[in-house]
């Protein structure tokens, strides 16, 4: 086997590879590796490797198969984004602030991802504090996408998605506060979910932000993989308070079940400003292809307001705060284009935050009844393909089918289920005419992780998509 075959494998090959003793740890890692060193230049995908803690975690999962003993993804190749503190290994959330910034303990994700004997490879890029869907930052610069190296990736976990779209490891794991595993995942063509708020514990870490929004993540090429991580990365931790019960569910398993019957709505509104034609019309083609799985497919839209503003108010509040004790250095140091942010801080006051907690239970109770009529709810990931980078940064595309755009329009159908914390995924579905890929939004009920990664299986093995790569 070829080492390019070899980057192209998915977890669940690597590992009946690895059982069968077809393939060793060692050498896989040792060929993902090399890709990296290859292509990683061209795109900055992966910002901090830790070649030598994977060869060792590599030898030590290789030693484990020969006794036995070896763990559930026992030498898998993984990447961990830069906003996720991993022990030993520099983590700077992609920011001035924390450039030299060396965890002494691990997130507890990255601790049960161990405990199940992984391969760490390094740390993937991200916007600063992972605060805009743009991949960029005063420590490494941007992200570029491999299917086009003059656009963005998204974000924020973009190098986490343009590394898995480059064949760096079949496992990435991202977060998501208004869409940063699913934009990235659309825009680079790969799988994304983003699962209930709490499945996955969050931190620690040693700053506040997006406490009540994130969710922690897989990013691959498949949905098994997926699946698999989820059930390592899950399950409650008394140091994330916002952290579930354990839900008693094999995801991996989850995803053998039929899709038919299920009810799906579909629509490309949502309160979003503006969408590319073209991402309406791949995406809609890909939601009605539910009907040939035996799904009753309709469009309907839930009628949700536009909660840009309720978003804006968050981020801006929570940045202002969460630097209040330096604020004067992160003024001087953060990415420039943030520096706004920071001089909105006594425009907004305390009682705008609470009316973003009014909004959230509104906008609860509008999904709430929609999902009382639908098992799924479909619609584009983004309201448009990756688009052009401009020296200096920028926070989204300025226009989108002939309508000027603010900050957050392009990104309107993700972060509305940051706020409800339910699961969401992007599914790759379809290709532009100019070769960029798009992604499908998969929308699930509160705590239904498994119909989501049902419906994805499902379209994943009728309409496949890991056989496409881009030609670094």
């Amino acid at each position: 086997m070829s080492e390019q075959e070899i980057c192209w494998m998915s977890a669940v090959e690597l590992l009946e590879a690895y059982r069968s003793k077809k393939l060793s740890p060692v050498e896989v890692t040792s060929a993902v590796l090399e890709r990296i060193d290859e292509l990683n230049p061209k795109i900055n995908a992966i910002v901090t490797l830790s070649a030598d803690l994977a060869m060792e975690q590599a030898r030590a999962a290789e030693e484990a198969y020969q006794k036995g003993k070896a763990g559930a993804l026992a030498g898998v190749p993984v990447t961990i984004k830069d906003l996720i503190p991993t022990k030993g290994v520099r983590t700077t959330f992609g920011s001035v602030l924390f450039e030299d910034y060396v965890p002494d303990e691990d997130a507890v994700l990255v601790e049960r991802l161990k405990d199940a004997g992984v391969v760490i490879l390094g740390k993937t890029n991200v916007p600063e504090f992972g605060l805009v869907a743009v991949t960029d930052n005063l420590v490494f610069g941007p992200t570029l996408n491999p299917w086009d190296t003059r656009k963005t990736v998204g974000g924020s976990s973009g190098g986490a998605a343009a590394g898995m779209a480059a064949g760096f490891s079949p496992l990435a794991v991202g977060n998501d506060g208004g869409g940063s595993i699913r934009i990235p995942s659309s825009l680079c063509g790969v799988f994304g979910i983003k699962p209930h708020f709490g499945r996955i514990p969050c931190g620690p870490k040693p700053y506040h932000g997006w406490e009540t929004m994130n969710a922690e993540g897989p990013i691959t090429r498949s949905v098994a993989d997926a699946a698999m991580m989820i059930d390592v990365m899950s399950g409650p931790d008394d140091r994330d308070m916002w952290s579930l019960p354990a839900s008693g569910v094999n995801y991996l398993e989850s995803i053998k079940g039929r899709v038919k019957g299920l009810k799906v709505a579909y629509t490309s509104d949502m309160a979003v400003a503006a969408v590319e034609p073209e991402v309406v019309e791949i995406t809609k083609k890909a939601a009605f292809a539910f009907s040939e799985l035996g799904c009753e497919v309709v469009e309907d839209d839930p009628g949700i307001f536009d909660m840009a503003q309720d978003l804006t108010v968050m981020v801006i509040l929570e940045t202002v705060t969460a630097h209040e004790d330096n604020l004067e250095e992160a003024k001087e140091k953060m990415y420039t284009l943030y520096k706004p942010f920071l001089e909105l801080m006594d425009v907004f006051s305390g009682r705008d935050m609470v009316r973003v907690n009014f909004h959230r239970v509104e906008m609860w109770d509008i999904m709430r009844r929609f999902f009382e009529k639908y098992d799924l709810l479909l619609t584009p990931t983004t309201a448009c393909p990756a688009f052009d980078l401009k020296d200096g940064g920028m926070l989204g595309p300025d226009i989108i089918n002939g309508v000027e755009q603010g900050p957050a329009s392009w990104i309107g159908f993700t972060y509305p289920f940051n706020f409800s914390g339910q699961p969401a995924a992007s599914v790759p579905c379809g290709f532009t005419a100019g070769g960029l890929p798009v992604g499908l939004q998969i929308v699930g009920r509160r705590y239904d992780e498994p119909t989501v990664l049902r419906a994805a299986a499902a379209f994943e093995a009728a309409h496949p998509w890991a056989g496409r790569h881009p030609e670094l």
